[in-house]
């Protein structure tokens, strides 16, 4: 029996829950096939994909009012279970909790009658604990027990520590703790054991280290990994270059951060005869190194991605490779993987080429140094650069052919400013600021996105299996509540009933340019969309309007984009793959597809923490400051202000002493009873520091005039 002949049969009209014996007569099984049954039906159980009933009886869980799905707790206590085999979330009282926790994997039942808008369910059954670890802050609580205080306010509960158990851990100090015993339907609390003190809060680097423990980040690489390194040879010489396309003679660039260490893309752009453009986009050819199978490869895989916190790097590969030979190093040769294309004057790729190839870098230029290049007013270097400077004329011609074929095509041109945070030597924050998207980043972007377009579309119609990042568009309930906040500043997405169309979006984007409320909607939008992920099927990608997309050009940094490497260079050396071959490829994408896009995740929210941290740690001592801020959200409880250096805070509906406010959902206002006073998003306000909280990672605003 097959597991899914196994649920095609439990998917049909007439099958009503059978007993594993009832099952093997049914089908008529001889006893090795019902004994491999048994584990068939074990395995489905365990992962929630089927239920065995009180009575022993198998089904599907969406045929018997069943969910199954991940926990997401709330400070508040109570929790949503995200359904796997339905459309719509399941809200779950802190009372039907039944000792699940935040990030379990929970069967539920759905409950007859629900008090709200939403469908109300009880936990059932835990499948599978996510919190083994988690880290907080350690408050003695005398002399029988302590407790741990998680930062992960969604957990919801404090941790018993024994004494015994605490490793001398005192009040305020950052711990480890590993649960020992979880809490269950008649156990309210859990129990765990202090693993690491990390030490005290405020101390130099804690507050980091902490993030990183807190979502299990891997820092250091396994012995095996090391010792496979140390055995590699990590120079280029003449047998690494033969059957090598040579391009060491190609004007070839880096345009990277200041501070960036692993370069894994370089550019070239030549102005042919015919007016067209050459651009070659080389990556580091990284599947060169990092062979399938190996510790090194493994280890890559779990690890997803690199993760970058501000004042660290947590590498998905080890420095010795990631800043050193995979790195495109200026002057040095390097092997890689090149996409050349020849671009015309509407944007279009009218040949391309894939190969294998050897570079040396001629120069590794960063954002700011191009910028003031093509702003031509800094003559010492236009000296140094002097033969990049055609060069560069080109990139720029070429971006603005490509940027003006992306807006035509309707791509949304979200212009997120991203934080940049400045730290001092011991990690504390001397200033923070939005950073604006300049030219060198467009070049940069232009050009990737035509790489990632030109090898999705090769791979698809060659028909191999692949990974692509895809980004679905909005479902139409999540376009029409957009809709409901556009309206209040006279905007509207337009949407068919079966279609949505990135230029829907990008004309709202359009109309708000130069507004006070533009990055405010910009962020509203963005939060509006699917994620994008990886997946073994070529979906499209909605936000930049393409047919065929992937991520090709950072194997250093990401897992998908080696793996697609490996399946390009095993296409170019073996031209035809056997139908085994296939299969097992087929097999390998979609495992490390889901793997990855669950690991970049991970990565995206460790990061945003340690943003959303330093924000809080730039603001201690400024009690009583005044800033200009505009309304990013409105609740029933107050309303969130975001300052021009991206620093957001609350303003408590408790401080607005001068009326009754009540939430107008519809409005996204707070509106005065008495006064008609109102508080919507996108106004502009004047607000006060009043209270901030490193622990809580909070501030709290007060507004500034009457």
């Amino acid at each position: 029996m097959e597991r899914e002949d196994l649920l095609a049969m439990m998917r049909q009209k007439v099958y009503k829950p059978l007993t594993e014996a009832e099952l093997v007569e049914a089908l008529a099984l001889p006893a090795a096939e019902a004994e491999e049954l048994h584990q068939l039906l074990t395995e489905l159980e365990k992962s929630g994909v089927i239920v065995k009933t009180r009575y022993g009886r198998y089904g599907l869980p969406e045929k018997m009012n069943l969910v199954v799905g991940r926990l997401q707790g709330n400070v508040r206590g109570f929790a949503w279970v995200l359904a796997e085999n339905q459309e719509n979330d399941v809200y779950i009282s802190a009372a039907n909790l039944k000792g699940a926790m935040h990030g379990d994997r929970v069967i539920a039942r759905l409950l007859p009658f629900s008090e709200g808008k939403s469908q109300e369910g009880e936990i059932i059954r835990i499948l599978e604990r996510a919190q083994h670890v988690l880290v907080g802050r350690f408050e003695a609580g005398g002399s029988h027990v302590g407790f741990c205080r998680p930062d992960e306010r969604r957990i919801g509960q404090d941790i018993i520590i024994f004494p015994s158990d605490s490793k001398g851990a005192e009040t305020g100090d950052r711990i480890v703790v590993r649960i020992t015993q979880f809490p269950d339907a008649k156990r309210r609390f859990a129990i765990g054991v202090v693993d690491e003190v990390l030490g005290r809060s405020g101390d130099p680097g804690v507050d980091v280290l902490t993030i990183v423990r807190q979502f299990n980040l891997p820092e250091d690489f396994p012995l095996e990994v090391k010792e496979q390194v140390a055995k590699m040879k990590l120079t280029v010489d003449q047998t690494d270059i033969e059957g090598r396309t040579d391009l060491r003679l190609l004007p070839t660039i880096t345009i990277d951060g200041a501070d960036a260490k692993d370069l894994d893309d370089a550019i070239s752009v030549e102005k042919l005869p015919n007016g067209n453009y050459r651009l070659g986009v080389h990556i580091a050819d990284v599947g060169h190194y990092v062979r399938y199978g190996t510790p090194l490869d493994r280890e890559a895989m779990q690890r997803g991605t690199s993760v970058y916190l501000l004042d660290r790097v947590i590498p998905m590969l080890p420095p010795e490779l990631s800043n050193g030979i995979c790195s495109l190093t200026p002057h040095e040769d390097r092997l890689t993987l090149s996409v050349l294309m020849e671009i015309d004057a509407d944007g279009n790729v009218v040949q391309d080429d894939i190969v294998e190839s050897v570079i040396k870098s001629d120069e590794r230029m960063t954002y700011d140094e191009v910028n003031l290049l093509l702003e031509g007013d800094n003559a010492e270097l236009a000296q140094r650069y002097a033969e990049q400077l055609e060069h560069l004329a080109w990139m720029r011609e070429l971006r603005d052919i490509l940027a003006r074929k992306r807006q035509k095509r309707g791509a949304i041109d979200f212009e997120v400013h991203e934080t940049q945070i400045v730290l001092d030597a011991d990690g504390h924050v001397l200033d923070i600021k939005p950073r604006i998207a300049t030219l060198a980043d467009s070049i940069i972007e232009e050009f990737m996105v035509r790489a990632n377009e030109t090898i999705a579309e090769r791979y698809y119609w060659l028909e191999l299996p692949f990974v692509y990042r895809v980004h679905e568009e909005p479902k139409l309930e999540k376009v029409t509540e957009l809709n409901h906040f556009l309206g209040a500043f006279g905007l509207r997405i337009k949407a068919q009933s079966d279609m949505i169309h990135p230029k829907s979006f990008q004309s709202v984007l359009e109309q708000i340019a130069g507004r006070r409320e533009e990055r405010l909607i910009h962020r509203v939008l963005l939060r509006s969309m699917m994620r994008a992920r990886y997946c073994p099927d070529c979906l499209g990608h909605f936000g930049l309007a393409l047919k065929y997309y992937c991520h090709f050009t950072a194997p250093i940094r990401r897992y998908p984009d080696l793996v697609i490497h490996r399946i390009i260079k095993e296409n170019i050396h073996k031209q035809h793959l056997s139908a085994e071959r296939r299969a097992e490829l087929a097999a390998f994408v979609e495992r490390a597809a889901t793997l990855a896009s669950d690991r970049e995740q991970l990565a995206t929210e460790a990061e945003r923490a340690v943003v959303d941290l330093k924000k809080v740690e730039f603001m201690l001592g400024k009690e009583g400051e005044v800033y200009d801020a505009i309304i990013s959200g409105v609740a029933n409880f107050g309303f969130f202000t975001e300052l021009d250096n991206t620093v957001e805070g609350l303003v408590h509906v408790s401080s607005l002493t001068d009326d009754y406010y009540r939430y107008d959902e519809q409005a996204y206002a707070l509106i005065g009873e008495r006064t008609g006073r109102r508080f919507r998003l996108g106004d502009l306000v004047r607000v006060k520091v009043v209270r901030v909280d490193l622990e809580e990672r909070r501030i709290d605003f007060e507004l500034a005039d009457a």
